[in-house]
């Protein structure tokens, strides 16, 4: 058996800027409400590059490029990812929900669907709603979700970070509608 190695940069054959644009997207979006961390927005570009998200949205008083906390983070993501800022979140839900998008609020919540079980249809077109840092997704976004996904968790901690949470729902989604 062969021992592993690094692979460079150069064997990783990425897309350019211009070619992530005009590749096809997978079929969702990401809407981060309310996030405090320009960090965390930084890390869910990157995130939102690597998983192929169609767009993501920063909505309230989520910051917005050009930001240097944002774009130290993101690591250029920033040029590749299409993102809009939307004030007003349940106004965007709606636009999105008229674009049949099924609305999927991130959150713990009694009823939710833990994430292993949730099953996407890779034909229709999904909503991550990710809220804020302390108090996670405002409750008429949970109320009026389509589904309500959760992580389980096995420590003592009560929550993910959302940069974190991002990273582990936009594998799980994009595995899971590869596999179909």
């Amino acid at each position: 058996m062969n021992s592993p190695r690094k692979v460079s940069l150069e064997e990783l054959n990425r897309l350019s800027v211009d070619e992530f644009k005009e590749a096809e997207k997978f079929p969702y979006c990401l809407l981060l409400d309310d996030i405090r961390s320009l960090n965390n927005v930084g890390s869910v570009f990157r995130t939102a590059d690597a998983f192929r998200v169609d767009t993501l949205y920063l909505c309230g008083i989520t910051g917005t490029p050009p930001h240097r906390d944002i774009t130290k983070t993101a690591i250029g993501a920033t040029e590749s990812v299409n993102w809009q800022y939307a004030s007003d979140i349940e106004a965007l839900i709606a636009e999105l929900r008229s674009k049949d998008y099924l609305i999927v609020a991130v959150e713990q919540a009694e009823g939710s669907t833990l994430l292993p079980h949730f099953i996407p249809d890779s034909a229709k077109r999904y909503a991550f709603v990710f809220g804020n840092e302390v108090m996670g997704v405002r409750e008429s976004v949970v109320v009026g979700a389509d589904y309500v996904v959760e992580i389980p968790q096995f420590g003592t901690k009560h929550s993910l970070n959302i940069a974190v949470t991002a990273g582990v729902v936009c594998y799980d989604f994009v595995n899971k509608i590869t596999k179909t």
